[in-house]
């Protein structure tokens, strides 16, 4: 959920900033992120599954209305794309050539529209479930994970030495400010489904994780966008890149746990379709 998640963010990122001509070491170091998120993905999904034959059934047929199938699908094709991407610049700045360069576009392409689908995909998976905590926000969770995604994506480029770039921090800020809208309307809601999103561990471990990737680097990249003092301006932003990356983390590992509190409580129905 978090590595395919900040992957595809990074393809759309690198994408984005080669037609906007955008710093190029940038746009090199999210091809490769993407390159190596999209490797280790689908090795972390199968031992999800706990066996490969699981993964490679999936891939037998292509079902439309299935979430399962549709993301094994995506996540092959984006694997495929972003290391092709990854491969391709680097052949190009190496050796030069137009094919190449046009090799390394079509992929990047490729890269960024599979790598859209799997920042978002996990939370429409989860919430074509009959676990209420899940199935209650299931219009929420795609666009909560997606924020989280592009968050977790930004944060790492930053770390990686791009703390000067604007572009990453008005990601950083963008989704910090979408995860805050999704948790205030979590928290308004009434809905007795999303009660271990509020309550007891699962609470606790929702709030941290709302904490550290929303109010926290939002403020954090506020003061640093304002900030006339470079080197206080880059320290607020690595400040901010660490939070929201664990933060990124414990949203997923609270959003199970919750789904896991409430499949288990007698007194929240599962809600079945007919």
């Amino acid at each position: 959920m978090f590595v395919g998640g900040a992957a595809g963010a990074s393809a759309v990122i690198a994408l984005t900033g080669m037609f906007t001509n955008s710093d190029q070491r940038v746009v090199r170091d999210a091809r490769w992120i993407a390159a190596i998120g999209g490797a280790i993905s689908p090795a972390l999904l199968i031992s999800d599954l706990g066996m490969p034959s699981r993964f490679l059934n999936m891939l037998r047929v292509f079902k439309i209305k299935s979430p399962m199938s549709v993301g094994s699908w995506t996540l092959v094709a984006f694997s495929s794309s972003a290391a092709m991407a990854a491969f391709s610049d680097a052949w190009r700045h190496r050796n030069g050539g137009t094919p190449i360069r046009r090799a390394a576009t079509i992929t990047d392409v490729f890269s960024a529209l599979s790598g859209l689908v799997l920042t978002s995909y996990t939370g429409v998976l989860i919430g074509a479930t009959a676990i209420p905590v899940w199935s209650e926000s299931v219009s929420l969770l795609p666009i909560q994970f997606a924020a989280s995604s592009f968050s977790a994506a930004a944060s790492l480029l930053e770390l990686r030495g791009h703390l000067d770039s604007p572009t990453l921090n008005f990601i950083g800020v963008t989704s910090s400010a979408i995860e805050m809208a999704v948790r205030s309307s979590i928290e308004v809601s009434r809905k007795p489904a999303l009660r271990p999103l509020k309550r007891g561990q699962t609470g606790w471990l929702t709030r941290i994780a709302g904490f550290l990737s929303g109010p926290l680097p939002f403020a954090l990249r506020l003061f640093a966008a304002f900030s006339s003092d470079r080197d206080r301006s880059r320290k607020l932003r690595a400040a901010a890149a660490i939070s929201s990356i664990p933060g990124s983390i414990m949203r997923r590992a609270a959003r199970i746990a919750a789904g896991r509190s409430t499949a288990k409580a007698p007194r929240v129905p599962l809600q079945l379709e007919p």
